[in-house]
């Protein structure tokens, strides 16, 4: 009891004085904060006076990335982009690193393969962008001897304008990122100029940034050096090097390694090399680089000469085994077993969201590449496809009749991937195809409207039509063409003009494109098209080069109802058949119901002997869609009870197992 008397004496005494302790406690705290803040000051104006002091510090490379510890500097870190394919710019880079780390500063080595400004500077905005310094570096730009750079073609006249393309659109965006348009500045920089911009060159000024937003899939790697002389020159300058410095370093190596020619004497060779370097420029590139070649090659493609291919669909394995044909099969009567899906060109004009590519295939706006001719290109396309189709002899549930029809292509998709209306010689191709009996089905993304009306008769002529405006078809084709727009439209009245069977194709991306319906119908109005494919947009799982996921597949009833209400909004057409399986419906015009039914099927022989009497009439004998229709039969309707799916064939479901997405 007396200890507790005592100890409650205290608590008492020290609650009637707690005015005083709180005042000590406030007193000790303002000492404190006081003494850290002059300590902090002295510290900090050491440290700007000598950068470089970073005594009992380790710091290390590993995989492009230094880790530091704890430092105070005025840039938080610094990024450096490289370009190579032999390695010397990337060891150039991985120098200027080190140089880097010299300076207590956390840098990070970005391959310019890797990094497309548009897909991952914003998403890094967020992340780590507020302070950092922006820097492109290499150790010189030039293309191999042979000529075999990685860039398909240079798009300014040299690699060193691709470049400077490069660098301006990567300067600007960065700057546009800090402006606010995406993500503003944190607003830490001194006297309020951003640092993490950098600064843009006299030639990025002048560069002109209304240039197309999307280059050639293989000039995101501009740069290579191929001796052992530069690569010392590469080593030898292990500084912080600024953007605006890049001109005078490559200036300074060129005539560094000019210097050495002429004292070993090799003028005479030199000359010689020169004048075989300008030849090999005037010379047209083969579309499909060895890098190129090789990750289609993974993919199951068949390469074909320098810019053509052919793959085995998927469909056409499924009907093989009697499993059901594809919506083509469905809407047209197409033999899916029979049909050879190729391209006479790998190259595109649009970067869409949705490519099941990848975006693996070259991009450009116009033919600049070497050209095979097309009797080879078909010759090769039917002899691989025979030699995969052999593949399934004696495989199991392959049925032995539609092997042997197999064997014989009947049907062309030319949809594989790329623009077939960019070969040159796209109209002899498909007259080779119709001697042989073979129907055409060709795909085009209505970028190239002169293409369109020069085009000979085909079977049926498809126009990707991803979007209803001028915004959302560039946020999602995302087209190189500046005028992209017009020639949209241009290319839709293009197609009003054809007499064969015509069809826009309309692929659905979930809160993307599926607002649109009114825009639709006044497109639908202008092309004046026999037929409108409606398909949910197919997931092909994740991909730097978009930012689709399985959100933006509709549900097949989604696709359903767009199509009802579309069809309200056009009084001309109807909704004919629909594909369950391939979650796509088909709207036919009324000129195709005959008699109350459709006939949105295809006679194929019909129509090879009206092409060929064409042919024969040098194009004064002309005939239209209505001449070679066929009647679509009960179980490809809509509304119908298979809904979609031959009942001939044995639909099969697949358990536990990756999905193929091949095919068109």
């Amino acid at each position: 009891m007396d200890m507790w008397s005592i100890f409650s004496t205290c608590l008492v005494s020290t609650w009637l004085r707690r005015f005083y302790i709180y005042s000590a406690v406030a007193f000790g705290i303002s000492i404190w904060i006081v003494v850290r803040f002059f300590t902090t000051k002295k510290k900090g104006e050491k440290s700007n006076g000598n950068p470089a002091a970073s005594e009992g510090r380790e710091d290390k490379l590993v995989n492009g990335y230094a880790t530091l510890q704890a430092k105070e500097v005025c840039v938080a870190g610094v990024k450096i982009f490289y370009g190579s394919q032999t390695g010397t710019a990337k060891r150039f880079a991985k120098g200027l690193a080190e140089a880097v780390i010299s300076l207590n500063l956390p840098v990070e080595v970005i391959s310019m393969g890797d990094y497309d400004p548009d897909d991952c500077l914003a998403e890094e905005v967020g992340r780590n962008m507020d302070r950092w310094l922006w820097m492109l570096s290499a150790s010189r730009i030039m293309t191999r001897a042979e000529g075999d750079c990685n860039v398909a073609q240079s798009k300014h006249g040299s690699i060193e304008a691709d470049f400077e393309a490069w660098k301006a659109k990567f300067l600007s965006r960065l700057q546009a990122l800090c402006r606010g348009e995406k993500k503003p500045c944190s607003g830490k920089c001194k006297k309020g100029k951003c640092k993490s911009a950098g600064k843009q060159s006299k030639e990025s000024r002048d560069h002109d940034h209304g240039a197309s937003e999307y280059e050639d899939t293989e000039a995101e790697e501009l740069f290579e050096t191929s001796s052992e002389e530069e690569a010392a020159d590469a080593e030898e300058t292990s500084s912080v090097i600024d953007v605006e410095d890049l001109g005078n370093i490559m200036s300074h190596m060129k005539k560094a390694k000019r210097e050495r020619e002429l004292e070993a004497g090799d003028v005479g060779t030199s000359l010689t090399r020169e004048n075989t370097g300008r030849k090999e420029e005037g010379e047209k590139r083969e579309m499909i680089t060895l890098a190129l070649r090789e990750a289609l090659t993974k993919q199951g493609y068949k390469l074909i000469g320098s810019h053509s291919g052919v793959k085995l669909c998927r469909w056409t394995k499924s009907m093989l085994r009697g499993r059901g044909g594809c919506y083509k099969h469905t809407f047209y009567g197409i033999e899916s077993h029979r049909c050879m899906e190729a391209t006479p060109s790998l190259a595109c004009a649009n970067k869409c969201v949705f490519c099941w590519r990848h975006h693996t295939n070259p991009v450009g706006t116009a033919w600049r590449w070497k050209m095979d001719q097309p009797e080879m290109i078909l010759q090769e396309a039917i002899e691989n496809h025979q030699n995969m189709i052999k593949q399934f002899k004696g495989v199991s549930g392959v049925k032995a009749d539609r092997f042997e029809e197999a064997m014989t292509a009947k049907h062309c998709a030319l949809s594989l991937v790329g623009e077939p209306i960019m070969y040159p010689e796209i109209n002899r191709f498909v007259k080779l195809l119709h001697q042989r009996s073979i129907s055409s089905f060709l795909v085009t993304n209505a970028q190239f409207p002169d293409e369109i009306r020069n085009l000979e008769p085909v079977t049926q002529l498809y126009v990707s039509v991803d979007a209803s405006t001028k915004e959302s078809l560039k946020r999602i084709d995302r087209p190189l063409f500046k005028d992209f727009w017009q020639r949209f439209l241009d290319s839709l009245k293009a197609l009003s003009e054809k007499q064969q069977r015509t069809v826009y194709r309309l692929t659905l991306v979930k809160a993307w494109n599926v607002d649109e319906l009114k825009a639709y119908a006044d497109l639908i109005s202008l092309g004046k098209p026999d037929f409108i494919e409606v398909k949910g947009v197919t997931y092909c799982g994740e991909s730097s080069a978009s930012s689709l996921t399985m959100a933006n597949v509709p549900w097949h009833e989604e696709v359903v109802r767009f199509v009802q209400e579309l069809a309200d909004l056009i009084p001309d057409y109807e909704i004919a058949c629909e594909h369950e399986h391939s979650n796509c419906l088909l709207i036919a015009h009324k000129k195709f119901k005959i008699n109350g039914e459709w006939c949105t099927w295809i006679n194929y022989g019909r129509f090879q002997e009206l092409v060929q009497e064409h042919e024969r009439s040098g194009g004064s004998k002309t005939f239209t869609a209505a001449d070679y229709t066929a009647k679509t039969p009960r179980w490809a309707l809509f509304g119908s009870r298979e809904r979609g799916f031959d009942p001939s064939d044995v639909r099969y479901q697949r358990k536990n197992k990756a999905r193929d997405l091949s095919g068109c």
